[in-house]
């Protein structure tokens, strides 16, 4: 589109180069600049070097340049003095941020020391973005590209926490103001039980019917999970954008229905928590090769106290015996990974805590252990519930965070049909 808003995310850090710190700032804000119309071009990483610092900003040539990072109290930090030479300005002291800083390190009963107070120090050329949960503030600044047209460029903390409120508070806002991008309607399915390009085949004439409703699809895979993304621009009628997309959702129900376990920020767990909190149930799990892993995703979702009640971690083989009430020959005879095993560690774990449903894994998560009968990734996952039990043998390659990632998916949805059935 000729209106098209477009954007470069600037993100500053030597242990971002080096593997010290994962840049998740990047991937959200481009989630969030495309949620209100404005399309990320590129995505850059640099150290903390002057030069390198100003050639990125010469070389801007989209409408939004967004900066996180180097705007700490250390000497390292040098991103407001490089805006300061850039913008051919000078820092000034603001007294009431600088009051802030202060009354920030009291409440910690602590003094401020002379290099914390100089993060009141900013370009004079910049309009202040308010930092409401840390000390270093946002700095805005606008160039005039003529007939009209400007550059936007806003240097943020790369805290992700002060980032996230400074953005979604201040920055987005803001841009949604000056830009007045083109409305842009998402929507995100979430699936998971097939990979993208089995899912892709699946659904690939739904897929190809698309371009007449004027919607685009995006695959967004991660482990265990392929989001489906659905956009369009809403041409003045979101009412109607949202119409031609949600048509097109209905359709996807109805074409892969075993699928879909969501939409938009919804994890597995939640859904989970959620249908059985609706049902008045409660949840028992035994775990061997996650090692506790379900019962945190469990655990993460506030509220599951009303339905979670407690596991088992039965790693040893004499734990699955003394605690879930497995027998030695069973083990002896077909091994901790196998059908018999796993149903019997569910059905043990939910008498043991008298839950409506339990979940059982055992598996080889590697690197080592696996046969050639059992490689690494092989795993049994069991439900048991109010009419029984069900077991599913899952084989999911990888590393071994991965096949411990991928078996709690594929459990956690296994329970989820079960509750939907």
């Amino acid at each position: 589109m000729s209106n098209e808003i477009t954007a470069t995310i600037l993100s500053i850090g030597d242990e971002l180069l080096i593997g010290q710190t994962i840049n998740t700032n990047a991937g959200w804000m481009g989630g969030q600049l495309a949620q209100i119309g404005i399309r990320v071009r590129r995505v850059l990483t640099i150290g903390d070097d002057r030069d390198e610092i100003l050639d990125a900003l010469d070389k801007a040539d989209t409408d939004v340049l967004l900066i996180t990072g180097g705007l700490g109290p250390t000497k390292d930090d040098i991103t407001k003095q490089v805006l300061c030479q850039f913008f051919d300005t000078r820092l000034v002291r603001h007294p009431h941020i600088e009051a802030r800083i202060a009354e920030f390190f009291r409440s910690l009963g602590r003094a401020p020391l002379e290099v914390n107070l100089a993060q009141a120090d900013l370009p004079e050329a910049c309009t202040v973005v308010p930092n409401e949960r840390g000390t270093a503030s946002g700095m805005w600044f606008e160039r005039s590209l003529g007939a009209d047209r400007k550059r936007v460029f806003v240097g943020m903390p790369g805290v992700p926490y002060e980032m996230h409120t400074m953005m979604e508070r201040h920055v987005l806002p803001e841009l949604q103001r000056v830009f007045a991008p083109p409305t842009i309607v998402h929507r995100t399915i979430l699936t998971t039980g097939l990979g993208e390009s089995h899912l892709a085949q699946r659904i690939a004439a739904w897929e190809d019917s698309l371009a007449e409703d004027g919607i685009k699809l995006a695959y967004l895979p991660s482990p265990g999970i392929v989001k489906l993304r659905l956009s369009t621009y809403a041409n003045n009628d979101p009412v109607g954008a949202r119409a031609r997309v949600g048509r097109k959702a209905e359709q996807l129900y109805r074409l892969v229905p075993e699928l879909i376990y969501g939409e938009g920020e919804d994890r597995l767990e939640q859904v989970v928590g959620r249908l059985l909190k609706e049902r008045g149930q409660t949840l028992s799990l035994a775990e061997s090769c996650t090692g506790g892993y379900v019962s945190h995703l469990i655990t993460s979702v506030p509220g599951s106290s009303a339905y979670f009640t407690g596991g088992v971690v039965s790693y040893a083989n004499a734990v699955k015996m003394e605690e879930l009430g497995i027998p030695s020959d069973m083990l002896e005879l077909n091994g901790a990974v196998s059908r018999p095993v796993v149903e019997q560690m569910a059905q043990g774990v939910r008498q043991a805590l008298r839950t409506d449903w339990s979940m059982a894994f055992s598996g080889v998560a590697g690197p080592d252990g696996g046969t050639p009968e059992k490689p690494v990734g092989t795993v049994w996952i069991a439900v048991a519930g109010p009419s029984g039990v069900r077991s599913v043998q899952g084989f999911f390659p990888g590393t071994r965070d991965l096949v411990i990632q991928r078996s709690a998916l594929a459990g956690l949805n296994l329970l989820r049909k079960e509750l939907i059935a």
